[in-house]
């Protein structure tokens, strides 16, 4: 859904997966800067949101999802998964419960098939899945933020910040009160910077939670009853993912950055070599410079100088090997 707020002064739409908001508003790092100083808000209006209602919602979603939620505490915020009978990611959930409804936001245009899901699996439980993004705007207001949250409007809180489920209608008359606004782009450093994994970008057909650090975030390992929860025991017990999630520093003197699909291989290698990962996401950040999330393979050594197409790049663990 296209945002109101590309209307605002210096907006540049962003493109692909976050088409409808605005990549940035003329100035990147300053509203970087703005971010790390906990002002100013993020626009995810094009993000879906849905919301699980009636008095079997907890446990029902918990029968389905990777995280335990059938005692999830009012307002306390988690995240969770949904698998594939294989175990590779289908959906990623970021969830609030607000003593009545369980409200989530998911990638942009994701939501229709996960409710497609959702429909398919309710048989006898008294529950009701709705899809709330024509209403619901997703919001991001950074840690430290003093912004004032109008009444009434559903808040999931993290360590990085809070997302806010605030009416559509009321996004532009939020905006005058909560600038500046900061683009996509700012929000995307922060991301790679704190290394979260996003559905989509560091995902592909085959990923698991492990390669991810998934494992620990949204992933409850002392339960099961969901679907794809034998892979994530066998991975777990057994054995180790065949890729890991890695944080890149990349040659500041390239130009351009390197783009997600980039081959990585050993920079010692010929620069015809054997391909050892990819990029998933890169991003100049105000203070680290051009950086990225990557996933390698696992038996890749953790101080091997690598190559990303023709930039270099040294890397720092996010997933064990």
């Amino acid at each position: 859904m296209k945002s109101p707020l590309l209307s605002l002064p210096g907006a540049v739409p962003a493109e692909g997966a976050d088409e409808g908001v605005a990549a940035h508003y003329g100035d990147l790092f300053r509203e970087q800067r703005a971010l790390a100083d906990g002002t100013g808000f993020v626009d995810l209006s094009h993000r879906g949101v849905i919301t699980v209602s009636g008095e079997d919602r907890l446990s029902w979603l918990h029968l389905l999802l990777t995280q335990h939620v059938s005692e999830l505490p009012t307002g306390q915020a988690t995240e969770a998964l949904i698998l594939s009978a294989h175990g590779h990611i289908e959906h990623a959930l970021y969830l609030v419960d607000d003593g009545e409804t369980v409200w989530a936001h998911v990638e942009p245009g994701t939501q229709e098939s996960l409710i497609a899901y959702l429909e398919s699996m309710k048989f006898f439980y008294k529950v009701d899945v709705a899809d709330r993004t024509a209403e619901c705007a997703v919001v991001y207001l950074p840690a430290g933020s003093i912004a004032q949250v109008p009444e009434g409007v559903v808040v999931r809180e993290t360590p990085y910040g809070r997302d806010l489920f605030l009416p559509r209608a009321d996004l532009e008359s939020f905006a005058r009160k909560a600038g500046p606004a900061v683009g996509i782009l700012a929000y995307e450093a922060f991301r790679v910077e704190q290394h979260r994994p996003r559905l989509g970008f560091e995902t592909d057909h085959r990923t698991i939670p492990h390669e991810l650090g998934w494992i620990d975030t949204a992933v409850h390992l002392q339960k099961g009853c969901y679907r794809g929860q034998e892979t994530v025991a066998r991975v777990q017990n057994l054995g180790k993912p065949p890729r890991r999630l890695v944080f890149l520093h990349l040659d500041g003197s390239e130009v351009h950055l390197p783009t997600p699909g980039t081959e990585i291989r050993l920079a010692d290698e010929d620069p015809d070599g054997r391909k050892i990962g990819f990029i998933t996401t890169s991003v100049r950040h105000h203070e680290l410079g051009p950086v990225a999330l990557a996933l390698v393979k696992r038996n890749v050594p953790l101080d091997a100088p690598l190559m990303a197409g023709e930039t270099a790049a040294a890397q720092e663990v996010v997933v064990e090997p």
